[in-house]
């Protein structure tokens, strides 16, 4: 069963392959999350390491044995999770501690004379070696094959903004953009030095923090403080980190979920945009997708359709906008897309989407 299960997943990595190439099909992905009896996450405090790794370990187990039943894209990875909190963390920023939703970050940073005297740390301080030794475990557990998910990773620069306090940030943003560059040089010296060891340790394939897609190279990351800046200032400021970035890895994912549709052109200058995953606020939700501007290199769009998490069997209906006229009609310059489904039912529901005939790998 396992090397049939295996076989499942290597399909699964071609098919992902296929649909971030963007020159041949799959159009559409669909990864479910199906979780049932896994207990509550711990929270990732440092003192569940544990527990966190048990929690973890568990996580994969499930999600190895849904490839023989369950017909989605999702690829088991082991996952060792955090908030945002880490690599402001690691350059000696307090961390507050919710019991009921993830640690984050305090300022440490209020005014730019304090920049020049912030010192970059090591890969060794914590909280990022813990994130090693988790990792470390889960491998030794799963073995060199197994897939690992990338922690909670966001551009350098919204990484400042966490070090940084807002209310003086982006006022520097304008006053200040010189001290602004020097922390994000700083953060970005420590997000490359963690990003180069976590590859030669795990390989270089991986799974997205957010959303949990399968990437075959490059990064993936978050960039959310560009809904609060104007284009000149990302341009500026954001854009080239996120260029240096992708040039160093080889391709680039991100996620945005601030109202930052004023950036969309700037989008294009980014090489090897592999994949975006927009999320709009309410009042832009029914915006297609397909309004994206269609990258240099081109890109996938990453949409979520929300559906019921109990009650009836769900299904999934995908809308067939036209793609917007400035995007050409040419089937490539259509973003892709792929949904998420959430199910916490214990029951193996039907499950249904577009061009399957059923989720259920007993039914086909």
């Amino acid at each position: 069963m396992i090397e049939g299960i295996e076989k499942r997943i290597a399909a699964r990595k071609a098919r992902w392959c296929s649909f971030l190439d963007m020159d041949t099909p799959p159009r559409h992905m669909l990864l479910v999350r199906h979780d049932h009896e896994l207990p509550p996450r711990p929270m990732p405090h440092p003192d569940k390491v544990a527990a966190r790794i048990d929690w973890a370990w568990l996580l994969y187990e499930k999600q190895f044995a849904a490839v023989d039943w369950l017909d989605d894209d999702a690829i088991p990875h082991l996952h060792p999770y955090t908030g945002t909190e880490v690599f402001a963390v690691a350059f000696g920023c307090d961390v507050h501690q919710p019991q009921q939703s993830n640690p984050f970050a305090r300022p440490l940073i209020h005014r730019a004379s304090q920049v020049a005297q912030l010192k970059v740390s090591e890969i060794t301080a914590e909280p990022l070696s813990t994130l090693f030794d988790i990792g470390d475990e889960l491998r030794r557990r799963a073995g060199p094959e197994a897939v690992m998910r990338l922690p909670d990773i966001q551009s350098p620069m919204d990484i400042a903004a966490l070090i940084w306090d807002k209310n003086t940030f982006y006022v520097a943003l304008i006053e200040s953009p010189e001290a602004v560059r020097e922390l994000a040089a700083k953060v970005r010296l420590l997000l490359t030095d963690f990003l180069d060891e976590w590859f030669a340790r795990y390989g270089k394939d991986f799974v997205a923090h957010y959303p949990d897609y399968y990437m075959p190279a490059g990064i993936t990351l978050s960039e959310d403080e560009i809904g609060a800046v104007s284009p000149d200032t990302f341009h500026d400021l954001f854009l080239p980190e996120l260029i240096g970035l992708s040039d160093r890895y080889g391709g680039l994912g991100m996620h945005c979920c601030a109202d930052a549709r004023h950036q969309w052109p700037a989008w294009k200058e980014i090489p090897n945009m592999r994949l975006l995953n927009v999320a709009q606020p309410p009042m832009r939700r029914r915006t297609p997708m397909a309004c994206l501007p269609a990258t240099q290199h081109r890109c996938t769009a990453g949409v979520e359709t929300g559906i019921p998490r109990h009650g009836a069997s769900p299904q999934l209906h995908v809308p067939s906008s036209p793609p917007d006229p400035t995007l050409g009609t040419k089937h490539r310059d259509w973003p892709r897309r792929f949904d998420f489904l959430s199910v916490r039912s214990g029951e193996r529901r039907a499950m249904t989407m577009p061009g399957r005939t059923s989720l259920h790998r007993d039914n086909r």
